[in-house]
């Protein structure tokens, strides 16, 4: 098909939609063409009806669209720490070597765009990168290499997981993705649609002891009672699929191995609030679990599981893909909102709060993969069974995702209590080497030395011992690590990262990194700048990103005080 006739394709698909169509109607563009210019811009402004301008400003806004032309394949080596420990340097110097141009150029005969990534939630499969190939799409790989990169790629990988008694995962998906014939019937669903009022499968979540898995730890029943009580009939759900912390990558096994237990929970708190549209955001670096979820759907559609009239009761619910572009910040609620509505992710004030203006302006209940993947067994089994596990304020089975200098990288279910020692060991096959540190919560965490592994994996545990558990994620570093490399590439992606609405974290961000790229010379007084700078982003920042960024650099500060030793 000619460039034109393509183009009017595309633009024919959105005509007479709204400015929430933007996101998808860009990828579009992006996938077909490489890059979306200037005259596509114009023609889809008018389509759309949305000022140049603004289509100009979420295009610069998502790392993955590019307004100037890029080569046939684009290939985005991840650099962040875990990469970085099993050799993503130096695949991305040979590749530029091979193609004989730096990073982030393309090659003279168009064929060859190559990019430093932020991390691309494949820490279990480092070296990781991802490969954009004009008319056909996104594919992460794994364990790259070189030739793979230049050469055919099918972005093949699986890994079992979970064992007999996991709840939330299942050790029988080595190969293929759950379909629905192996899930079977939305049984907690059926369940809560024939003997269940929304209020009481609200009580039931409540008792269960749920709290949000995406870092905030937020009760879930009681922001579902919230977003059912407010005011208004129409009413959304959003899942909450876009991980992009360093370290973190539970949630796109769930995505890959069970997307109809995510889409069950999806359903079952859409009942719950009285909503009748939900929107899963997921990542733009995900293209495996995008397609798996969207085949998910269909089943599910197909077998009125979703859609109008479910299970022949008066529910019905639509669940829509929105596919996020590049952007870490789009992982705070409000910053997916705007995202979803068309715009740049910058988060909103709070108050009002989601609960009761959220997506749209209407009440909104927003929840993170794990979370709503563990509704559907706390439906089936009940409120105390999953209260029975773990502890009074770290309930249920927990997803923890684990890399780094470990010897089996993954994703492990957990029982809340079990001590980061013998999660390493008995799970994980022990540390590579001799352990130097753990950084717990991801990028947005904090440092556990060797003598500090023995506390028990809860959040009231790790916060009393100064510490956090986060979305789950563990990193483990061995001697042979290089801490001050790995706090660098710390503070190049929260830089890279803040949106810039507000000052503390646009400036303070930039100060950070900008210091740690000092290291090896500190002038005097950095570390004192450090702490300076982390504890203003933590104070006066708008949203979760600037509270967290400088969290793991103040947690090297007091733990490792000889990194920032000074010179004068």
């Amino acid at each position: 098909m000619q460039p034109q006739a393509k183009l009017d394709s595309i633009l024919a698909a959105y005509r007479g939609r709204g400015r929430d169509a933007l996101l998808p109607a860009l990828w579009e563009l992006q996938t077909a063409f490489g890059s979306i210019s200037p005259p596509q811009v114009r023609q889809l402004s008018y389509c759309l009806r949305v000022p140049e301008a603004d289509i100009f400003g979420v295009i610069g806004f998502y790392t993955l669209f590019h307004d100037s032309p890029t080569g046939r394949r684009i290939i985005r080596v991840c650099s962040d720490p875990s990469c970085a420990l099993a050799g993503a340097d130096a695949i991305l110097r040979e590749l530029c070597e091979r193609l004989a141009i730096p990073a982030d150029a393309t090659t003279a005969d168009g064929e060859y765009t190559v990019e430093h990534s932020p991390c691309l939630g494949m820490c279990d499969y480092a070296p990781a990168a991802l490969v954009s190939a004009r008319g056909a799409g996104e594919r992460a790989l794994p364990r790259v290499t070189v030739d793979a990169l230049l050469g055919d790629w099918d972005g093949g990988y699986f890994m079992a997981a979970g064992d007999k008694r996991s709840a939330l995962l299942d050790a029988s998906l080595a190969a293929a993705p759950q379909t629905l014939a192996d899930y079977g019937d939305y049984a907690a669903l059926r369940q809560a649609l024939t003997g269940m009022r929304p209020a009481a499968l609200i009580a039931e979540v409540q008792a269960s002891g749920l709290i949000g898995r995406g870092g905030a730890a937020f009760p879930t029943g009681l922001k579902w009672k919230f977003t059912r009580e407010a005011a208004g009939a129409v009413k959304y759900v959003v899942c909450n699929a876009d991980e992009s912390e360093p370290g973190t990558f539970k949630d796109r096994v769930l995505l890959e191995h069970r997307p109809h237990l995510v889409l069950e929970g999806i359903a079952l708190a859409a009942y719950a609030v009285g909503a009748g549209k939900a929107y899963l955001f997921i990542r733009g670096e995900y293209p495996k679990a995008t397609a798996i979820l969207a085949a998910a759907i269909a089943e599910a559609e197909a077998q009125n599981l979703l859609g109008t009239g479910i299970m022949g009761s008066d529910f019905g619910l639509t669940v829509e893909i929105r596919r996020g572009a590049g952007a870490y910040i789009c992982g705070e609620e409000t910053a997916l909102f705007e995202a979803i509505e068309g715009k740049r992710g910058f988060p909103r004030m709070k108050p009002p709060y989601p609960t009761t203006y959220g997506l749209f302006g209407k009440p909104t209940a927003a929840n993170n993969v794990e979370t709503l993947a563990a509704v559907p067994p706390i439906v089936r089994r009940g409120a105390q069974w999953f209260k029975g596990i773990g502890s009074a304020d770290s309930a249920g089975p927990k997803l923890v995702s684990v890399s780094g200098h470990i010897a089996k990288p993954g994703v492990y279910e957990i029982e809340p209590g079990l001590t980061l020692r013998r999660f390493l060991d008995d799970y994980c096959g022990g540390v590579v080497g001799e352990l130097q540190a753990v950084l717990m919560g991801g990028a947005a965490g904090s440092f556990l030395l060797p003598a500090e592994i023995d506390v028990p994996l809860t959040f009231e545990d790790l916060r009393a011992a100064g510490s956090t558990f986060g979305s789950g994620a563990v990193m483990v570093f061995n001697a042979t690590a290089d801490l001050r490399d790995v706090l660098r590439r710390v503070g190049r992606f929260f830089q890279h990262e803040s949106c810039g609405k507000c000052f503390p974290c646009q400036l303070g961000t930039q100060r950070q990194a900008e210091i740690l790229e000092r290291l090896e010379a500190p002038l005097a007084g950095d570390a004192q700048r450090l702490l300076d700078v982390g504890m203003t982003m933590t104070e006066a920042s708008i949203c979760g990103l600037g509270h967290t960024a400088g969290m793991a650099v103040m947690s090297a500060l007091e733990k490792f005080p000889g990194l920032f030793a000074e010179e004068g």
